[in-house]
């Protein structure tokens, strides 16, 4: 979540409209979808030999509830979460490791993307305006 407001908080300092910073919040995340639903699977692959060169063990806390979550929602469940508790890359990887086409993580990280984006915009604008006021 903390990577995903700075979108909103940055342009709102850059004095841009509210709409004008959903876009490009969106943009922000959907150019990290992009990226990386291409090399997603390349990237899980190295990283799992990069953690067993390291000794680190397979299943860790942060793992179980991610194969949780997919387990429970799929796709949509991790999109769901992509912005606030997973980041755009975490997220990503995870639905592209799990098999989900592209076409599935794109239009379900494009909804979340929007969503969440319009949703967090509209809570630093209109508290950003009250802060603003006192101090």
């Amino acid at each position: 979540m903390v990577k995903f407001i700075g979108g909103p908080v940055a342009g709102l300092s850059a004095g841009l409209t509210y709409l004008e910073s959903v876009l490009l919040t969106v943009a922000g995340m959907m150019t990290t979808v992009v990226i990386f639903s291409i090399i997603g699977r390349a990237f899980s692959r190295w990283w799992a030999a990069r953690q067993r060169a390291q000794n680190k063990p397979v299943f860790s806390k942060k793992n179980r509830r991610i194969i949780k979550i997919w387990k429970s929602f799929g796709v949509v469940g991790v999109a769901f979460l992509t912005p606030v508790i997973f980041t755009p890359i975490l997220g990503t990887i995870v639905a592209a490791l799990f098999g989900a086409s592209r076409r599935q993580i794109f239009i379900h990280m494009l909804w979340s993307a929007v969503v969440w984006s319009a949703l967090l915009n509209l809570m630093v604008f209109k508290l950003g305006d009250i802060a603003f006021r006192y101090f």
